[in-house]
């Protein structure tokens, strides 16, 4: 757990993924579509995956992936980002952490 709160405060937008997960590059598309660049930690790619991604459960989602930290924040997964967007939320989240949005 100490490890995934580590990596999800090192920078404003992060983003816990699997290579080969659909809904994963989903959120990647969207962020790209709004022109934000999210640091991208592949569980799949990492030695310590499997704890990550033990950890990520332990914090209330199933499946553990994608998992989205905005300022340290958990925010959730794919249904709350696209929720947030569609509600006008996420952008407003995002400016103070990431100085690349205008």
């Amino acid at each position: 757990m100490d490890k995934v709160m580590r990596l999800a405060s090192e920078n404003g937008l992060v983003l816990f993924s699997k290579s080969s997960c659909c809904l994963c590059y989903a959120v990647k598309i969207l962020f790209q579509e709004i022109r934000v660049t999210p640091t991208v930690h592949e569980l799949d790619q990492d030695p310590e995956g499997r704890e990550m991604e033990s950890a990520l459960s332990r914090l209330g989602y199933s499946p553990p992936v994608p998992a989205v930290f905005i300022g340290g924040k958990l925010v959730g997964s794919t249904n709350e980002v696209m929720s947030l967007h569609l509600s006008g939320g996420l952008i407003p989240l995002l400016k103070p952490n990431h100085s690349m949005l205008n």
